[in-house]
């Protein structure tokens, strides 16, 4: 059954320039400069991932829009006004650092805006019934931006952003968070750690970005207690582990929560040649989580459900990852095929592998969801 999946897109997003890096790191000392766009966070994996889409022929079958940028009146729902006029005034300068790894360049704040605007746009659209389920190809991403620091790529906290915006407009009560990216969300999870009325959702490689963050003792605090779910994987983690997850945690606790709304952290980053992580997903692993949560979307929340890009630095197998994410939302198959699937579904961990993280899985599933 084909849906009716909106896609929100700026060209000026691919224009952000992470600054001079290779990988992750400052050139200098012992590092050299880079050859052409070499630091982890480029555009190109999201410029592939939407150049896939328009040759496969998949977005003439989608609903494409763009966004205007976040107003300040959004972004102060969030973000406090003295961490904005200080990112503003880093932008005009052309240079600064707002946090661990956030180099701010030239109309960083700008770009930065008009990714939080994708987002608020995606949600608006779908609670106001004008698609069924929505994408937005936001960039940069904003999982770890905290409200007042920057950080790993990230300026402004984009799904954060929209959530508070939605809360505005729509009087919806309970929105659940689910964030999929290989690293800790962990400036989503402190922005709502005290609160009841957003449930937030991290699977991520234990321990990998930020070192220490993402444990499963952070439950949330005060009202927020048992709002907050981490559910940290071994590296070298693959397609089972992370359906495991989706069965015996994630679906389970959006059941109970029964939220209004669901709004995914789409990171690609747990595939397996992505450069900053040390898992084993591929194309139908994402394919298979995004199946799993519409089909609880569409049970609980009248379908309303809103994916919001976040890392994912393999640029040539992200496309193929996103594109099985756009076709499950959409509800449609394309004739593309990914070529690297049979080479990771060769690399998955073995039997033994596979049973103890499925025990560990359930050991964590018994202590949250108790």
């Amino acid at each position: 059954m084909n849906l009716r999946t909106g896609f929100f897109f700026d060209e000026r997003c691919f224009w952000h320039a992470a600054g001079l890096h290779t990988l992750i790191l400052p050139v200098g000392g012992w590092l050299q400069p880079p050859s052409g766009s070499a630091h982890a966070e480029s555009p190109e994996s999201k410029r592939r991932m939407k150049s896939l889409m328009d040759v496969s022929g998949l977005s003439a079958q989608l609903q494409l829009s763009g966004a205007p940028l976040a107003s300040e009146e959004d972004l102060l729902r969030v973000h406090p006004a003295e961490y904005l006029a200080r990112f503003k005034a880093m932008s005009e300068a052309g240079h600064g650092e707002l946090g661990e790894e956030a180099a701010v360049g030239a109309g960083t704040y700008d770009i930065a805006r008009q990714s939080a605007g994708l987002a608020i746009a995606a949600v608006d659209a779908v609670l106001r019934g004008e698609v069924d389920n929505a994408y937005a190809l936001s960039r940069p991403p904003g999982h770890h931006c905290l409200a007042n620091r920057g950080m790993g790529f990230c300026y402004m906290a984009n799904i954060a952003v929209a959530v508070e915006t939605a809360k505005a407009r729509h009087s919806i009560q309970r929105v659940a968070v689910l964030d999929w990216d290989v690293h800790h969300g962990n400036g989503t999870q402190s922005i709502f750690y005290g609160r009841d009325d957003v449930l937030t959702l991290s699977i991520h490689q234990a321990n990998c970005f930020p070192v220490g963050s993402g444990s499963v003792e952070e439950i949330g605090e005060g009202p927020g207690i048992g709002f907050n779910v981490n559910v940290p994987l071994y590296p070298g983690s693959g397609d089972d582990a992370y359906r495991q997850a989706m069965e015996r945690i994630i679906v389970p606790a959006l059941d109970r929560f029964q939220p209004e709304l669901i709004v995914v952290a789409c990171g690609f980053d747990a595939n397996g040649v992505d450069p900053l992580a040390r898992m084993l997903a591929h194309s139908e692993t994402f394919r298979a989580m995004t199946a799993s949560v519409r089909a609880a979307a569409e049970r609980l929340c009248g379908g309303r459900l809103v994916l919001v890009h976040e890392g994912g630095y393999a640029e040539a197998y992200v496309p193929f990852c996103g594109h099985a994410v756009i076709e499950e939302l959409a509800g449609i198959q394309t004739e593309v095929v990914d070529p690297f699937l049979p080479m990771l579904e060769g690399q998955q961990p073995d039997a033994e592998f596979c049973a103890f993280q499925r025990q560990a899985i359930n050991r964590m599933a018994e202590r949250l969801l108790r």
